[in-house]
């Protein structure tokens, strides 16, 4: 079979894992004073809760290209009918049974050389959340409550752990980080706002390496069972492979303290960073490897909400209090090209019942 078309490969397109921060909300300014997020309205196209989508609807086509971005957008059944198309060409290339069992055996390797490669300075800092998730900044003001812990896993470099450590003022809160890769975490070791945290932090952070979906239910260093609060899942889910999703929601309810909540947000079914994959990328069914060797799974809302559920049907070990697609169309109008982008962001509470 013919290799699959392209779709937009020359796009200039936010690469997820390092600069979808700065795109989502481009323009936004932190106040160190205040310690708040002042929004530049203009380029957040009107976009006030991640759960109410912006303003800028695409009412009539022949205006695509008048600006960078329209939110909320709706595929027909003629696109969802083309990715489908593209999808079933990735089928007929897709990665052969050895680079599988390679790829799958080992994915703490690929991630270990992705933060090599990368180091801190890939990513920016993710201040965005503010807005995204007002939750997490609570547990930030001096008069919240005390004992508070807040639980980033996949925490990469510590792009979120350091702007929520900035903005503590509640002696009472932990911020602990934990991720896959063992170089990522010896990353955040080395950074002075973590070797230095005394001076500059109110409270304690730790970092630590933690595999989400360890089959021993170890839990990560310095955190007791059901002892946080928030936990902060940012594109990480979809690095596991669908076979380690039961066991990642068993050692995320040991955890969490009862009616704790996750903060989730990654890729949506359809997404262009799905569609554009081209042969030899296709693991299985919407599970892929991308070039460097980590690996990406695309999700639709009713197969995250059934995941976090569980397997006991009279019991949802984790409610879905709140989910959301988020689809749009990011156009570069020098080019005359159409990228469409699908994330999924939600919040999920734990029931409190151990699996």
């Amino acid at each position: 079979m013919p290799e699959a078309e392209p779709v937009q490969q020359e796009q200039e397109i936010p690469n997820d894992r390092t600069t979808l921060e700065t795109t989502q909300h481009q323009g936004d300014q932190y106040d160190p004073t205040s310690k708040t997020i002042k929004p530049k309205l203009e380029s957040r196209l009107g976009r006030d809760s991640p759960f109410d989508f912006g303003q800028r609807y695409l009412t009539d086509e022949s205006k695509v290209f008048e600006f960078n971005a329209w939110d909320n957008v709706s595929w027909d059944s003629e696109q969802v009918s083309k990715f489908q198309t593209q999808i079933e060409l990735q089928q007929q290339n897709a990665v052969s049974e050895f680079d599988k069992k390679q790829f799958n055996s080992n994915p703490s390797k690929y991630w270990n050389i992705f933060y090599k490669n990368n180091k801190r300075n890939f990513f920016k800092d993710r201040k965005w959340l503010q807005i995204e998730f007002p939750a997490i900044f609570e547990l930030t003001k001096p008069d919240s409550s005390a004992n508070s812990t807040i639980l980033e896993i996949g925490c990469g470099v510590g792009n979120t752990m350091f702007p929520i450590m900035e903005a503590n003022e509640n002696p009472g809160l932990s911020v602990h980080g934990c991720d896959y890769s063992k170089v990522a975490i010896d990353l955040i070791k080395e950074k002075p706002e973590y070797v230095n945290q005394a001076d500059h932090y109110t409270g304690k952070c730790h970092a630590s390496v933690w595999d989400l979906a360890n089959p021993d239910g170890e839990l990560p260093e310095e955190l007791e069972p059901h002892s946080v609060d928030v936990a902060i899942m940012v594109f990480v889910f979809s690095a596991l492979n669908p076979d380690q999703w039961k066991q990642a929601i068993v050692n995320l309810a040991k955890v969490m303290k009862p009616n704790g909540k996750v903060l989730f947000r990654d890729y949506g079914r359809y997404d262009l960073a799905q569609v554009r994959f081209k042969k030899n990328r296709y693991l299985q069914e919407n599970f892929y490897v991308r070039g460097d060797g980590t690996r990406v799974y695309f999700f639709t809302e009713e197969e995250l909400i059934g995941i976090f559920k569980g397997e006991n049907e009279n019991k949802e070990v984790f409610k879905n209090v709140k989910i959301a697609s988020d689809k749009r169309l990011l156009v570069n109008r020098k080019k005359q090209l159409k990228m469409y982008r699908c994330w999924i962001q939600a919040v999920f509470e734990f029931n409190g019942e151990t699996i």
